[in-house]
């Protein structure tokens, strides 16, 4: 019954390696089944991004995870190293915890590895950014839910890709994971270490804005490890080789040196694991399908650590930016304000970066309290409710627009209050909106608004048929005969009016009819007060000259 997860997966995504993967990504939300979803396409081209904004939607904002603290594990590095293959058996653990877990997570030994687009050979599988469709729900140990998302990143440095691709790509990846995993291959150069500093500038530049980490958990994950006699495999050896190879000595050059402070000032936890080579199958054989007989037992047993020391529910750490932990929805905000910036042709300014996150907080805590000024006046004149008076109605919406306020005000947001003084005049600008629709759709329900046109063309009608009658008794029977015409055109716009409330067609004639029933309406009525307006001010102005001679 632990394997059962396998099946999710149907087996010709393994026969179907070479088909391209935005079609892949885009046939996991059709079949409505888990699978790999591109969410940053890359025009390698024309070296630019794009961001799937409704792919990304679909997965973030499901009505069971929308509003929970998000975990994303992220897995980034040079191509053709088993980032896919990597997240593949993360799969297989997240799958088996969801149905109670097992000790025996990895499977059987002839089951083929599933999941995410990989295989071997020298060119990249995975271009862009991709994110499984499934989110996990995970409590941890102290009873809070989470939800956790894995992403796989594109190859850095691969033939097609420049320097400001990769940067683009493992900075967005990065910004916006609580895990980065870093895979590299036998060992952790000098050039890996710069590399690292070029993607994770932006952040060292935000930081100066924000004095806090602007990144959580950096993992070195060293795979092909050659030297388990100096640094064992594992959690333990890749502590003490990271310390070495991050330690800061005063004969070091200088840009030896801020390359390694700069690594420590941008995460808040730095960490390295040393993974063994997984056999001479996995490395050489075209036809390996990531079946456990195929691969070397160190590495399996090295595997039984390290996915649950990145995966275990004691282990998840939530995404934090600036000291906030996001949700689902957040991160979706945070997805598009970030994407904006990389869409253009440099990479960001400094001050750009922290732009961008203060602006995605402060859409998310936007968003947030528009969601719940939305929900409570649902609960008031939503679709199923009864007519409300308008009275009533403008009482409610001005409560629930001072408690959304607050609600956005409470949230802790980037960018100081006169940043966020913009965001909050939008948001009281967009309830208002909504006030409009609601007292719209409300009024809609009143039955003798309804029926208001109809009454105002009878009232029209009969007035017209009574003055034809009197003016053919007195002889004016060219007044009598067009007051006969009017009442024929009022009679067939009476008919024409009921048959588009009843068919719902030629609805731009009924507005029409509508408009002038109302224009009509409003004309007679102003007359009609014209006079006694007139006739009361007259009166009070005699009274006013009586007190006058009084006095």
């Amino acid at each position: 019954g632990g394997r059962r997860w396998l099946d999710v997966i149907p087996s010709e995504v393994v026969a179907a390696k070479a088909v391209k993967l935005e079609a892949a990504a885009g046939d996991a939300m059709v079949r409505g089944r888990p699978g790999p979803v591109q969410i940053v396409l890359v025009h390698k081209e024309e070296h630019s991004f794009e961001l799937d904004e409704k792919a990304l939607s679909q997965v973030l904002l499901q009505d069971a995870i929308r509003d929970l603290d998000v975990v994303v594990v992220s897995v980034a590095g040079a191509f053709r190293k088993g980032k896919s293959f990597l997240l593949d058996f993360l799969l297989r653990y997240m799958y088996t915890q969801k149905e109670g877990g097992s000790s025996n997570w990895l499977g059987e030994n002839d089951e083929p590895l599933t999941g995410f687009s990989w295989r071997g050979g020298s060119d990249p599988e995975t271009t862009g950014i991709q994110i499984w469709s499934e989110v996990f729900i995970v409590e941890k140990p102290s009873g809070n839910k989470v939800a956790v998302v894995l992403m796989d990143t594109q190859g850095a440095f691969d033939s097609q890709s420049t320097v400001k691709d990769c940067a683009t790509i493992f900075a967005l990846s990065t910004m916006t994971s609580s895990v980065q995993i870093y895979n590299l291959s036998q060992n952790i150069q000098e050039d890996d270490l710069q590399q690292l500093q070029l993607f994770t500038e932006y952040g060292r530049l935000a930081m100066d804005e924000i004095f806090l980490k602007p990144f959580q958990t950096l993992m070195f994950l060293v795979r092909d490890w050659s030297f388990p006699y100096e640094y064992p495999y594992g959690l333990d050896g890749g502590r003490r080789f990271l310390e070495k190879r991050l330690e800061v000595k005063s004969h070091q050059h200088e840009e030896i040196q801020n390359v390694r402070k700069h690594i420590h000032s941008c995460f808040t936890n730095v960490n390295c694991f040393l993974l063994p080579h997984p056999g001479l199958k996995v490395a050489t054989s075209p036809n390996f399908d990531g079946r456990l007989k195929d691969i070397a037992d160190e590495f399996k047993d090295q595997l039984e650590d390290l996915i649950p020391f990145v995966l275990d529910p004691s282990q998840l750490l939530e995404k934090e930016i600036n000291g906030s932990k996001v949700t689902c929805r957040g991160l979706l905000e945070y997805f598009k304000a970030y994407i904006k910036i990389y869409q253009g042709e440099d990479l960001p300014h400094p001050k750009s970066m922290l732009q961008a996150t203060a602006e995605a907080n402060n859409l998310a805590a936007v968003a947030s309290a528009k969601d719940m000024y939305y929900t409570n006046m649902e609960k008031v004149c939503g679709g199923d409710k009864p007519y409300v008076s308008p009275d009533l109605l403008v009482e409610k919406h001005r409560v629930q627009r001072a408690l959304a306020l607050q609600h956005f005000q409470r949230i802790k947001k980037m960018g100081g209050k006169e940043f966020s003084q913009r965001y909050e005049e939008e948001l009281l600008r967009e309830m208002d909106e909504l006030f409009e629709d609601f007292a719209k759709h409300n009024q809609s329900k009143n039955i003798f608004n309804t029926f208001r046109t109809p009454a105002i063309i009878f009232s029209g009608i009969v007035s017209l048929y009574l003055s034809s009658g009197v003016t053919g008794y007195i002889g004016l029977d060219v007044v009598s005969q067009l007051c006969n015409l009017v009442v024929g055109l009022l009679l067939i716009a009476l008919l024409a009016w009921g048959y588009i409330r009843y068919s719902g067609q030629y609805r731009e004639l009924g507005v029409v009819i509508d408009n002038t029933a109302e224009f009509v309406l409003q004309k007679v009525t102003t007359q009609a007060s014209g006079p006694t307006q007139t006739a009361e001010a007259s009166t009070s102005s005699g009274i006013s000259a009586n007190d006058k001679k009084s006095q």
